[in-house]
């Protein structure tokens, strides 16, 4: 079986891929403290409490985080009697181009969701990632990365909002009844809400007038199915997105060794 691990500056996802399908998915808080022994631990347990066996004999991971790499690898090692695929390492291809300015580093999730992307949707793309950052990733008609937008995360901008503001609480993020607020949370909740409606749809629409050709909006991140709520913003919501990219570099590394 397959590990596919995603680590991003929040949370850090782990996915089971048997072959046909993904078995189950899970979720924790990213922390580079956390050693190989406590990943097992977990990860074993979650396992258990599925019925699954722990038979994996696979691992790629995608990390926006590098001090966390080094216990996902004694994982892999300890545990799993596998080295792991890391996206962004040379050792790493990618079936998809990447042309952006010459040195210019390019998040791995930003890449695996770009192959992801294309496989399943084509060209011409935006996939607009909901995370610790809302990112808009340009996909061209080859598949090939062509650069994108980076704006703050949703939760991001709530927690520096409370944070600069002593008199603001935080709040939930939410789709509010209407866009005049009658008290403080709703006032929040609107801007937060409509705000970043606002934001993904002029971004995205600056993007289709800037490349010149129709595209597809693809959305993916916790958030999106919420915004997707307050307009027309997306062709496609796809949360699986990220897993689902690295599975196909996964097995596209094995058939280009």
């Amino acid at each position: 079986m397959l590990l596919c691990i995603d680590c991003g500056n929040t949370n850090t996802v782990f996915s089971i891929w048997d072959g046909s399908a993904f078995l189950a998915t899970w979720r924790a808080s990213t922390e580079h403290q956390r050693t190989a022994d406590q990943y097992y631990v977990w990860l074993s347990t979650l396992m258990g409490l599925k019925g699954l066996e722990l038979r994996i004999t696979e691992v790629i991971i995608s990390s926006t985080v590098p001090r966390v790499v080094f216990n996902l690898r004694v994982l892999c090692n300890r545990y799993f009697d596998c080295r792991p695929l890391v996206v962004g390492k040379p050792e790493c291809r990618l079936p998809v181009s990447v042309r952006v300015d010459p040195g210019a580093n390019v998040g791995p999730d930003r890449l695996v969701n770009t192959v992801a992307g294309h496989a399943l949707y084509g060209g011409d793309l935006v996939v607009v990632d909901f995370g610790t950052a809302t990112t808009f990733d340009v996909v061209d008609r080859d598949g090939a990365y062509i650069g994108g937008v980076i704006a703050p995360g949703v939760n991001l901008s709530m927690e520096a909002l409370h944070m600069a503001a002593a008199a603001l609480p935080h709040v939930d993020v939410t789709r509010p009844d209407q866009v005049i607020g009658k008290n403080t949370v709703a006032c929040m909740q609107a801007g937060i809400f409509w705000g970043y409606v606002g934001l993904v749809g002029g971004i995205c629409t600056r993007i289709r007038e800037e490349h010149g050709r129709p595209m597809k909006i693809i959305g993916t991140g916790g958030l999106a199915p919420l915004f997707a709520t307050g307009e027309a913003l997306f062709d496609v919501i796809d949360e699986g997105l990220t897993m689902t990219g690295l599975r196909i570099i996964n097995e596209y590394n094995k058939e280009n060794v």
